[in-house]
């Protein structure tokens, strides 16, 4: 008789070993004590056994044509890892980068006439100057902040670094180190393990589904700058001070344009539009940050899978949907799987390999995990305390066979 498993209660888990070096720092790795083991669910096929402390499901069946160990996972990485880089040897300059840069830029270059339509009091022509400018922020902001921290922009390390402090810091009004280690060592080197990168720092469980869902996303432009002031006590002075003046300067310069290029009379007002615009695409930007990791299978630090495994289990697409392809990226909707398996590949590039990673996926009887933001959002709203406000239940893969 399977054993139900119980909800996992309890502190985070530790590293066991040495973050990934992006950001060039040595960092201390804390180990915890061991949680308590949870009678597991167990879970058997031809070619794999997976350990599921979750509510019964059907059996996950891991890659029919792996040999036996982690060797056998390693060898469809490498396998996989060279079908991309075929395609990406192929591919020009223009589709390698020039095509998200040419976003970006035209969001720059769309900036003065927002900010123009902004000062018409027709309403019809305001709206269109709301519309282009909270758009172009996105863009900026979450498009050009995620290729800028993965250094999917460039290959020179010196405009990477550039790109990295405008698009985090002057633009997102962030800090430029915590959010690339948070991202990149956190979240990509440890995607959906409990504790480390299981896309936690999304939860408020003090807020019913209705206000996280509908109403906390308004606060998210607030909410940034103030996490930014947080964690500057953390870093040394000097970065501290360039992360203040930055984030100071892309504020402030959307604020003096507003009241001198859009002619709003009076500073409250030019603040109220300010949010407006930061906040126009908060919704989906929050709703895409759970919908593509919660939910779905989570590890515990010293059982996690290997790569290919943790990346096909935890990882969802969502379907391409035009605006927030463009604002967003293609690598945080439609190829997310994509993005994790190869994270310093642009957007575009990301949507060209797509065919080939899906394809392999399927013939090697791999997860390939896509779903509608509709049905997504129904999930959520109906299973929000189970999904956001409980401990999540471990899923465990003990090894192929």
């Amino acid at each position: 008789m399977p054993l139900e498993p119980k909800r996992r209660q309890g502190k985070p888990f530790g590293i066991q070993r040495p973050l990934l070096a992006d950001s060039g720092r040595k960092t201390k790795t804390p180990v915890l004590p061991p949680p308590p083991a949870l009678p597991p669910r167990l879970c058997c096929s031809a070619h794999a056994q997976v350990l599921l402390q979750r509510a019964p499901r059907e059996p996950m069946e891991l890659a029919r044509g792996a040999s036996k160990g982690d060797g056998g996972a390693e060898a469809l990485l490498g396998e996989l890892e060279g079908l991309v880089q075929d395609v990406v040897r192929a591919s020009s300059w223009w589709e390698l980068h020039g095509v998200d840069c040419a976003i970006l830029a035209l969001s720059l270059l769309a900036l003065p006439a927002g900010f123009l339509c902004l000062s018409s009091e027709n309403v019809l022509v305001f709206a269109i100057g709301i519309t282009i400018l909270g758009v172009c922020h996105s863009t900026l902001t979450v498009k050009g902040s995620h290729l800028a921290t993965h250094g999917a922009l460039t290959k020179s390390k010196r405009w990477s670094k550039i790109w990295l402090l405008f698009f985090v810091e002057v633009c997102t009004a962030f800090t430029a180190e915590f959010g690339k280690f948070s991202h990149v060592n956190m979240h990509h080197g440890y995607t959906n393990v409990v504790g480390l990168g299981d896309s936690s720092t999304w939860k408020l469980p003090c807020l019913n589904r209705y206000v996280y869902m509908f109403l906390a996303p308004f606060l998210i432009p607030i909410i940034t700058p103030l996490v930014a002031l947080e964690r500057l006590r953390k870093v040394e002075l000097l970065i501290a001070l360039r992360t203040l003046g930055l984030i100071s300067l892309g504020l402030y310069c959307q604020y003096w344009l507003l009241l001198n290029v859009s002619g709003f009379r009076s500073p409250s007002s030019a603040l109220v539009c300010m949010l407006l615009i930061r906040a126009l695409l908060a919704h989906p930007f929050l709703h895409v940050n759970i919908f593509q990791h919660i939910g779905l299978p989570m590890f515990s630090r010293d059982k996690k899978p290997q790569r290919i495994h943790m990346m096909t289990l935890g990882v969802l697409n969502l379907p391409r949907l035009l605006v927030l392809d463009w604002a967003f990226g293609h690598s945080l909707i439609s190829c997310h799987v994509e993005h994790h398996l190869f994270p310093k590949l642009s957007d575009n590039m990301c949507l060209k390999v797509k065919p080939v990673v899906s394809r392999f996926l399927h013939e090697k009887q791999l997860p390939y995990q896509e779903d509608s933001y509709l049905a997504r959002f129904r999930l959520f709203l109906n299973r929000y305390e189970e999904l956001m406000v409980q401990a999540p239940l471990i899923t465990e893969v003990v090894g192929l066979q």
